[in-house]
């Protein structure tokens, strides 16, 4: 493919032979792809993401959820393609080039390549001791790509480092009085800078990946999804906000807006932090921690890597997929035992026992150690039932926190809006302006805790009863979830527990957005 040189002097990846390749998708039906795009779907870096589940664990929960990152990460290319073209189409002075549109295709369809859903505890290690997160190794994997697939001739430089800041992400109010500070980054000068909140928006999080993971799971687990990304597309504008250009919507779309918060925390409420996919992802957590060393993958050097050590080497980053959950579970190896035990324990729903669940004051600041619960949780078994012999490893307690992208914030007040009388003026809305009834926390943390020991009945009563005790020595309030536990129906699936409250609000949510499309 030859790169030729638009009427700007940019790289423009056209050529006289080049026509879109046409892509049925059950989302977003018949959807177009540039030649390139389909150039990069092509390489074995992005085939890998047809052997990583877009949901993980939540398949083994939801039976629909078999859906894979390789249809994700396409999905939201496309929409990048159409939010850009939207934008460059109403606002003709933007001066967007076919060239940006592409590199933000690009970099939506790449924004992915470095996601791995079962090995969250990889993460972890990442995220503590080599200061990576999963769009560091998107960006490491990007590079391998264009390097090992010979592509690198058909960008130039300063395209290939903006697709990899859109893929890393740009937070916009981090960036100082651009009057005064030159502009920090080389992909796109900054007049250009509403670009950055295209694929992945560090300001109040609406970016095309959440308008297609949305649609994508909600159709494929059979969840409503009461928010519409088409509106938001052709109500989409850029207007100047003192010194900066940020992406702005019609004020008309604050209720849609929050109703695609309110469904992302449905989604993860219902489905990621469903109590059985809970259990389930940390027991494959803890099979893979079991099998790292023993697992060897084939990388670029001679010495092969174990599973963690893997992401310091993308040949070997590469093999990394699903696929290992069966090579352990079909595994003869004698040191693999000890990890096929607890994927067996899975295939056969043979789950650690739910405890309980329960939210620490939402004022408080106090950290939360998974380990240190663990060990007061089997304190609190022993002291109220002295005949009990238990361990800390005996337990799984996690932690994890509920929001709506922004920790205690409300994004929406990240969000900036423009009226149809002056839709050049850029300005926020406040929650009391919108509703009431509107949340006023925006974020939660949930304890759960698990018990390993599942056979023994006298054990679980203790526990439970411990569990209880040690939330009310803490302050904890502790959630009454009206379903069997998960010793009584072990084989849970589908997330058929939505309590009438939430149904209500649903309708409620349904409501409000009739009106104001009316």
């Amino acid at each position: 493919m030859t790169c030729l040189q638009d009427a700007s002097g940019s790289y423009s990846y056209l050529s006289p032979s080049s026509f879109p390749l046409v892509f049925n998708d059950p989302i977003h039906g018949h959807i177009e792809l540039h030649p390139l795009l389909v150039r990069i779907i092509d390489t074995p870096e992005f085939q890998r993401l047809r052997y990583i589940k877009q949901l993980g664990g939540i398949y083994y929960v939801y039976p629909g959820a078999s859906h894979n990152r390789f249809e994700h990460s396409i999905g939201v290319g496309h929409l990048a393609g159409c939010l850009a073209r939207e934008l460059r189409d109403r606002q003709p002075k933007l001066n967007i080039t076919d060239t940006d549109i592409l590199c933000v295709q690009i970099a939506g369809l790449c924004h992915d390549l470095g996601k791995y859903q079962f090995l969250v505890w990889v993460y972890l290690i990442l995220a503590l001791f080599y200061f990576f997160k999963h769009e560091d190794l998107s960006e490491k994997m990007f590079d391998h790509l264009i390097e090992s697939n010979h592509l690198k001739k058909e960008f130039s430089e300063p395209d290939l480092a903006f697709i990899k800041e859109l893929i890393k992400g740009v937070s916009l109010s981090d960036v100082q009085d651009v009057s005064i500070i030159p502009w920090p980054y080389k992909g796109r000068p900054v007049e250009k800078m509403f670009l950055y909140q295209i694929v992945a928006n560090k300001e109040n999080g609406i970016d095309v990946d959440k308008f297609d993971y949305l649609a994508r799971d909600c159709y494929h687990l059979g969840i409503q999804n009461s928010f519409d990304y088409k509106r938001f597309l052709k109500f989409a504008r850029v207007c100047d906000v003192g010194n900066k250009k940020h992406i702005c919507v019609r004020d008309k779309e604050v209720w849609n807006l929050y109703n695609m918060f309110y469904t992302r925390y449905g989604l993860y409420r219902r489905t990621c932090h469903h109590r059985v996919v809970n259990v389930i992802e940390i027991m494959i957590g803890e099979a893979f921690g079991e099998a790292d060393e023993y697992i060897a993958m084939k990388g670029s050097e001679v010495e092969p890597f174990t599973i963690s050590g893997a992401v310091n080497d993308m040949v070997a980053y590469t093999k990394l997929t699903d696929a290992i959950f069966l090579q352990i579970l079909y595994s003869s190896d004698p040191n693999l035992s000890a990890a096929k035990e607890i994927l067996e324990k899975i295939v056969h729903r043979k789950f650690y026992s739910y405890l309980g669940e329960a939210t620490p004051d939402p004022t408080g600041t106090e950290t939360l150690d998974k380990s240190q619960l663990s060990e007061e949780l089997a304190k609190a078994v022993t002291s109220g039932d002295p005949d009990m012999r238990c361990t800390r490893e005996d337990f799984v307690v996690d932690v994890f926190v509920m929001d709506y992208g922004m920790k205690e914030k409300n994004p929406i007040d990240k969000v900036y809006f423009y009226s149809k009388n002056n839709p050049k003026e850029a300005f926020n809305i406040r929650r009391e302006e919108v509703s009431y009834l509107l949340l006023e926390n925006f974020s939660e943390r949930i304890i759960r805790a698990y018990c390993k020991k599942t056979d023994d009945e006298n054990l679980l009563k203790a526990a439970k009863n411990g569990f209880m005790q040690l939330c009310q020595d803490k302050g904890f309030s502790v959630r009454q979830v009206c379903v069997p536990s998960v010793t009584e129906t072990s084989d849970v699936h589908a997330g058929n527990y939505l309590s009438q409250q939430s149904c209500l609000t649903n309708i409620l949510h349904t409501c409000w957005r009739f009106i104001n499309t009316c």
